[in-house]
This record gives C-alpha cells, structure tokens and sequence, in this order.
C-alpha cells in the first residue's frame, strides 16, 4: 500500500482490509505509516470494518475473521463493501447486455448494482430470484410512469435468505421452466476446487437451476470473493462464460482462473485479443447450433 493522504474512507478500507487478509492480520501503527493517516484514522476504519464483521480487532491491530462455510452474511451487511469495485463492474457487466435480449439476475449485492445500471437498455425481458433487483425496476417504473422500452420483470416465488434472495422448490420449478440469452450471478465464492458456492443449500440448488437455463452465465464478483468457499458448490469455472471483476484480483488468481474460464474480464485493464476473440468464436458457435 502506498501512502496517500487523500484516499476516500472507503478506498481506505478496501485497502486495509486487503492487508489484513494478505497478512493475517495488521498492526495500527503498520497501516498509519502505509496509509499516512493519524492513529485515529486507521482506528476509526478498523471500528468500521469490525461492525461489517469482516475483521476482528485485536490488542494494537486487526485479524481477519474466519467464517465458517455456513455463514451467510446479509444484505445489509455485504452492501457496504467493495462499494466501487462493484459499481464498476456493475458497468463494464451491463455493457454485455443487449437491447432486447432476455436476461438473469441472481441475488446479491453486486447484480444489485447491475440493475442499476440496465434500467437504460430498452426492452430487456429480466427474471430475477431478488427482491432487491425487482425493486430496482419496480421503483424506476413508479418514478417515471410505464415509459416506452421499459423492462418487463419476472420474479420468482421462493422462500426468502438473508441475502434477499426467494430459493426453494417454487423459485426452481419457474426458474426451470425458462430460458434467457445471459445470466448474470453474484457469487458468495469462487475457486477452483469449489468452482460457484454459496453458504446456503436452497440457494444452491435454484442458482443451480439458473445456469442451467441460462445460453451464457457471466459471474460478477470482486476480487474479495477468490478463494471463499461455501458450503455447497453449484457450478464449476468451466460453465463461466465469462467473470467480470476488478482490478484488486492477485496475477496468482488471474492465472489459476483463467485456465478455465472462457473469458475473465478485469474493468479498467485491456483485454487480450486473442481471449476476446476465442468468446466471440465460441458464442458464434451456439448461436449457428441453436445451444
């Protein structure tokens, strides 16, 4: 970390929290010097993080918490991080997207995001298993009336997590009947021995159903999410068309998914040709096999 008197709060704490878990854990008067803030500063950030239970403060420093595979973290509690890190990949996701085309969203804070950023593309056909995204196009409708070109929704029944998410039997049974062009999938891990997991086992099971009936699954996540793994795998990277995530993610990583993955998409940085070019073959494919 370089130190910089002029990073947002939040960079901040992105930042520090990437050094807590790099480390296993930071002392205050470390990240004062990295940061080039007051004692207080860093200590306020820590306060921060430790009520987002994503660190644990200890005698003169931080350790990151170890969650167990079953824990599955609000809504509310995963907004608040990785706040631009998810607005940008929120961005470069809903570049993919075509007017028109039927589309995906699971639950999570980052298609939450993404929702956000499709309300402009006219008539896109979306289902979605969130309460959230539903209420973003649902809200957008209220405010400016049924404008011409205006998504039409679809949300499943299902029971709700605590991600706001509707999983179970009812959600599966409308998910299955159904087919969209693309998928867009909030991960709460990704790795790969575990490939997609998620704490909850409903939730497995209807996200299981989603890139099933999906003709392309694209998983955005932020880098905080490599190496997390759940309690129940419901995909493997090589059903990934396509990760779009942000910059923070290691060249260890990068390297370890790319092998299999179709195509990782890191906002902010070129892509590789040759990587574009062997998507855009393989997509022209399905098309040309009716897949």
């Amino acid at each position: 970390m370089s130190e910089n008197q002029n990073l947002l709060a939040e960079q901040r704490r992105a930042l520090i929290l990437d050094e807590v878990r790099r480390r296993g854990g930071v002392r205050v008067n470390e990240l004062t010097r990295k940061l080039g803030v007051s004692d207080m500063t860093v200590r306020r950030d820590l306060d921060a993080l430790a009520r987002q239970g994503v660190v644990e403060k200890v005698h003169g420093g931080a350790v990151p918490v170890v969650e167990a595979s079953t824990h599955e973290p609000g809504f509310e509690a995963k907004s608040g991080l990785e706040l631009t890190a998810k607005e940008d990949i929120a961005r470069a996701a809903a570049e993919l997207v075509s007017p028109g085309t039927a589309i995906a969203l699971s639950g999570g804070t980052t298609t939450y995001a993404l929702a956000h950023q499709l309300l402009e593309v006219p008539d896109l056909t979306v289902v979605t298993n969130s309460v959230r995204v539903a209420d973003v196009f649902h809200a957008a409708q209220r405010t400016s009336g049924q404008r011409q070109g205006a998504a039409t929704v679809v949300l499943t029944g299902g029971v709700r997590t605590p991600s706001d998410s509707l999983v179970g039997p009812v959600a599966d049974q409308a998910i299955g009947a159904l087919h969209f062009d693309m998928l867009f999938l909030g991960v709460h891990g990704i790795s790969v021995e575990a490939g997609l997991s998620t704490p909850n086992l409903a939730e497995a099971e209807t996200n299981r159903r989603l890139v099933q009936s999906a003709r392309r699954v694209v998983v955005v996540a932020d880098h905080t999410k490599w190496g997390t793994v759940g309690l129940s795998s419901f995909a493997t990277l090589a059903q990934v068309d396509t990760w779009v995530t942000d910059s923070g993610l290691p060249a260890a990583a990068r390297a370890q998914s790319s092998e299999h993955l179709r195509r990782l998409l890191v906002v902010g940085e070129p892509e590789a040709p040759d990587d574009r070019d062997d998507f855009e073959d393989s997509d022209n494919a399905r098309a040309a096999t009716g897949v």
